[in-house]
Formats: structure tokens, sequence, C-alpha cells
């Protein structure tokens, strides 16, 4: 059976298919979002609550750019859903020098004027006592960074996108995309066959499954996370911020513990290798699922260190740079290419989401995004 045509296709309604789906769609563009599942859900990359929102990044001014962007665009989508997605708790930024160092994306962010303080380890530790770091540790704060609410962002992206007319096929396999003179055709699941002048692939940790019409250098990871019992005295959203703590123990990052939920914590680096459609081993298969974080938060907030309250598992998609791909396919220049957000993209879903719409409809961007071609892995 063959259904009507649309002006875009997007494969994959997470993060940031829906975001573009919402974008194309109140752009006025006819817009088809598929999913093999009905997001928000736990088999992609955007469940478990909570998602920093940082400005002061390592990646350099075009990433900066990106996220104050972000930040402006989560704020509109607040004002138009009357949700609050976002909490602006500050962010501890925590290194080991000797290690890392916070100076080239200092120097990004006087350029773009964004507030920060630079703080020795005494002064980070007086101002949040459930922090214990050495004394040569060095410290930044971002203020006006804080923590998105991932869950219900997709939510209010699906709820702003089918307001402005977009259909969501969710439970959809995509079983085959063929690209023809006129339009790109997409066979799905259900026997249908759906037409669009244009399709935007965005399967996240499912890419895989889109071979051989797309092959992206993009390797899906399990990672965990975990809720620990904590004081909230000490590290409740009223007293703690988003935190990102960085030595040789690894890269780490948290959120306070927001309504007694338990202070989050996951590691941002390792994991093991995942392949589309093979088992997902649940949270506390591996020693290192809760002990690595235990760890960690022993070491650096004791406090912190209780009763595992809850532990979760998710998917990353690393490229080997952990840099995003945004780029036309190279053999097919109405399809656009989106992935590899390496464990760092939700942040910026918003302003990916209006980039991508953007291409679709004129074919460039206001913002930056050379760095993300995919022609860089050639």
């Amino acid at each position: 059976m063959t259904t009507p045509s649309y002006d875009v296709i997007i494969v994959g309604a997470g993060s940031m298919g829906m975001s573009a789906g919402y974008y194309l769609s109140r752009s006025g563009c006819k817009t088809l979002l598929i999913d093999a599942f009905d997001p928000p859900h736990t088999e992609g990359s955007h469940h478990g609550d909570s998602r920093l929102m940082r400005h002061v990044y390592s990646g350099g001014p075009d990433y900066i750019a990106m996220a104050l962007l972000a930040q402006k665009l989560w704020h509109e989508l607040e004002e138009t859903t009357g949700d609050q997605l976002f909490v602006p708790s500050g962010v501890i930024n925590v290194v080991d020098p000797e290690i890392h160092s916070f100076h080239n994306r200092l120097s990004h962010a006087d350029d773009a004027g964004i507030r920060y303080e630079t703080l020795h380890a005494a002064e980070v530790m007086k101002r949040w006592p459930g922090i214990t770091i050495p004394e040569h540790y060095e410290g930044m704060y971002e203020p006006d960074a804080g923590y998105l609410y991932s869950e219900p962002c997709i939510r209010a992206f699906r709820k702003a996108a089918e307001t402005h007319g977009a259909t969501l096929l969710t439970h959809t396999l995509v079983e085959h995309i063929e690209y023809g003179p006129h339009s790109v055709a997409v066979q799905t699941s259900g026997g249908e066959t759906y037409h669009a002048n244009q399709i935007i692939l965005s399967a996240g940790a499912w890419f895989q499954t889109l071979k051989p019409f797309v092959d992206l250098p993009i390797q899906a990871v399990r990672k965990t996370v975990g809720w620990f019992d904590a004081p909230q005295a000490l590290y409740g959203e009223a007293h703690f911020p988003g935190f990102t703590l960085a030595g040789k123990e690894g890269t780490y990052y948290g959120f306070p513990s927001i309504g007694g939920s338990g202070l989050k914590m996951g590691r941002h680096d390792t994991g093991q290798v995942w392949t589309p459609g093979s088992t997902m081993a649940p949270f506390g298969t591996e020693e290192t699922d809760e002990g690595d974080l235990r760890r960690l938060l022993e070491l650096h907030m004791p406090q912190a260190a209780g009763e595992l309250k809850r532990g979760s598992v998710c998917k990353y998609e690393f490229t080997s740079d952990e840099d995003f791909i945004i780029d036309r396919h190279p053999a097919h220049e109405r399809v656009w290419l989106a992935g590899g957000f390496s464990g760092h993209g939700f942040k910026f879903a918003s302003a990916i989401g209006q980039i991508l719409s953007d291409l679709v409809q004129t074919g460039h961007t206001d913002q930056d995004i050379s760095r993300f071609a995919l022609s860089r892995f050639r």
C-alpha cells in the first residue's frame, strides 16, 4: 500500500528527531516521524530524568554558540508549552589540573560573554561541603547552567509537533529506504511505503539497522547511571548544583537529589559495546555498574555514598572523536544525517532540531557545523 507523500520524513523520533519534527512542522512542512518505540521511552539515550545544560564548553566556540542557542530555544519551548523543562541549578565543574585544564574553554567563554567563577579546591569545598577534593584540584562554576528534565523535553516537542500537524508513527520499524529521482521512499514494518522530498535519519544508537543505505562510523555503547541515598541538606536540589568531575579516576557527571530521589551519577568514559538487536544487560550485571560510581562517591562525595536507590542503563552512540555528525548523505543530497551525539548531545537537541529544519528547508544554517561533516572520517 502506498500512502500520501510528505515534505520530510524523520526516521528516529528521539531527542534530535522529535526536536526537528517540531521546528519543521511549525514552519509549515508536512512532516512524518517514524520511531520503533513510543517516545519518550527507555530504548534510546534520553531517559533517566535529567541532563546537564552547560555553556562553558570544552569543544570550542562552535559548541558554545550552539549551547547558547539551545538554551534560548529551551526557554522558548517552555513558554510555548507551559512546562518547566530547565532548572537553573548552576553547574560546578571540577578537574585535576595535572590531567585536564579549563584554560581554552574559559577564553572562549570570555569571548561569548558567559558568566563563570574559577575556584580553588578550598573554595569549592567551603561552598559545597558535600564535595571533598585534593587541594590542587580546580573548580569552575557556571551560575546560569543547570539541568533539563529529559523525558518532559521529549514530550513537549512531541506535543508541540503534533499540534502543528506532524504525524508520528510509533512502534514502527523502517525496513527499506530507496532513493529515487523525485522522492525518497521509506518502507515500514506495517507494509506501507511513504514518500518524501527529503528525509532525516536520526536513529541514535540504532543507526546500524539502517545499513546498507547508510553506514556511519558510530559505535553504540552500554552506559549506566545510579541514584544514591544522600542527605538533602547537603545534596538536595535547593543546596547542590549539577556537577562534572574529571581526574585520574575517569570523567563523571551528576545531579543533585531532586525531590529526595537520590544523588544521580554517571560515568562518561568507558562502557560496553552494544549492537542493535542484542540484549542490553540490566544494571548490576557488571561489577563496575555500581562499583565505579560508588568508588568515586566514596572518594569525593562520601556523604552521598549511601544505599543505591535505583540504577538504570542507557545507550551512548560514539564517534571516534566524540564530535557529532550533522551532514548530507554522501551519495544522496536529499537525505540528512544526524548522529553520533556521544553522550553529550541532549543539551543541544533544541538547537540541532532547528539546524536540521533549516537544512531541510534552505540547504544551509547560520550555525557553524563544519566540524560535524562526515568527510572528516574519509
